[in-house]
């Protein structure tokens, strides 16, 4: 199998030798090149035809959310921001994904080798992965269009006949293409809705601005999960603490955990505790839901909610940019069924809803 080509563009000539180091430290991966502006990426694109394009935020002339929008509106490719901005400018960072782009990755605070050796091994690893994604092109009069359907479902929530929900708990993993798959299926959510905890990975400093986003975008209430913070109807719980696990106690009347140990999959919060907790607390009432994401954590947790009664459901290849976490779920037998985001919300909210039965 060919090494994966990777075009560093940052403005910093020790910024584009360290991360090139860092990047070719994996096998998997070979540097073809390194350009200092939008002007030298964008012929050095056409001439190369890099799998991924790591892409600094902060550069002189055409800024790199500006030539990400360019990127995406016209050939589609894999891009992972890389800035210190992902750690302060979180609404940059933000729109990045939105745009299309793979993820974000956090530059490290001092410039050396060291410490570009310690975060190799994390880098590589999403940058192999954002090689295999599916991204899509990004159209502006799409996205303004589907803002405003939004808008409209949003009335339309409003003001129809209200949700009745049957007691049970919705909890969603996603991490690497996952935030706009979150945004995109919590629109159709009702004020009413059931309690979901969304396990987003995110970087640090990411998990306020993330859920102001969604509290705006949807109507429910959106809450940053805290330990010992009770579960109600109408709620949607953002779980992203980096330095602590996402449990659920009890149920019903359950509350949310947050427990310091070691990370789990490689990962904390971990999609496997919290999804393994939901299932032996909610049982038949617990519904496991897989976004866009990479790694394998999630598989058992949706193992055990399917053993125990609940619905099991998660983003089709089609739709997510990275099938990654879903096909680990899948190899185990732990999907029930395999939805695009609007169907996947229909599912759930079907099984969330309680029946009229003398309809």
């Amino acid at each position: 199998m060919s090494a994966i080509k990777v075009l560093v563009v940052d403005d910093s000539i020790t910024m584009r030798a360290l991360f090139s180091s860092a990047l070719e430290r994996s096998s998997e991966l070979v540097v073809i090149g390194a350009a200092a502006n939008a002007d030298e990426a964008r012929e050095m694109i056409a001439d190369m035809r890099p799998d991924v394009v790591t892409l600094d935020i902060e550069m002189p002339g055409m800024n790199g959310i500006d030539f990400l929008e360019e990127i995406m509106t016209t050939k589609p490719m894999p891009v992972v921001m890389l800035s210190t901005l992902t750690q302060k400018g979180a609404e940059v960072t933000l729109k990045a994904l939105e745009l299309g782009a793979v993820d974000c990755f956090p530059k490290p605070t001092k410039a050396t080798p060291d410490e570009f050796a310690k975060i190799s091994g994390k880098l590589c690893k999403l940058v192999a992965t954002a090689a295999k994604s599916k991204v899509k092109k990004y159209d502006p009069e799409a996205a303004a269009a589907a803002a405003a359907k939004a808008a409209e479902a949003q009335e339309t929530l409003n003001a129809a006949k209200p949700y009745k929900w049957n007691g049970s708990i919705v909890a969603l993993s996603a991490s690497t293409g996952g935030g706009p798959a979150v945004m995109e299926l919590l629109a159709s959510w009702p004020a009413n809705c059931p309690p979901t905890i969304v396990l987003q990975q995110l970087e640090e400093g990411l998990a306020a601005p993330f859920a102001a986003r969604l509290n705006d975008a949807i109507v429910p209430d959106v809450k940053i999960a805290e330990d010992g913070m009770m579960l109600q109807p109408g709620c949607v719980y953002v779980l992203s603490a980096p330095d602590k696990h996402g449990l659920v106690d009890r149920w019903p009347g359950g509350a949310i955990r947050l427990v310091a140990r070691d990370p789990v999959n490689g990962v904390r919060p971990s999609a496997d505790l919290l999804l393994t907790t939901v299932a032996k607390a909610a049982r038949d009432k617990a519904v496991g839901v897989i976004l866009s994401g990479a790694g394998t954590d999630g598989a058992a947790g949706m193992g055990a909610v399917k053993q125990l009664g609940g619905l099991t459901l998660c983003q089709d290849k089609e739709s997510a940019m990275v099938f990654e976490a879903s096909a680990a779920a899948i190899a185990k037998g732990a999907v029930s069924a395999q939805l695009s985001l609007s169907e996947l919300a229909k599912a759930i909210l079907a099984r969330c809803e309680e029946r009229d039965l003398a309809a």
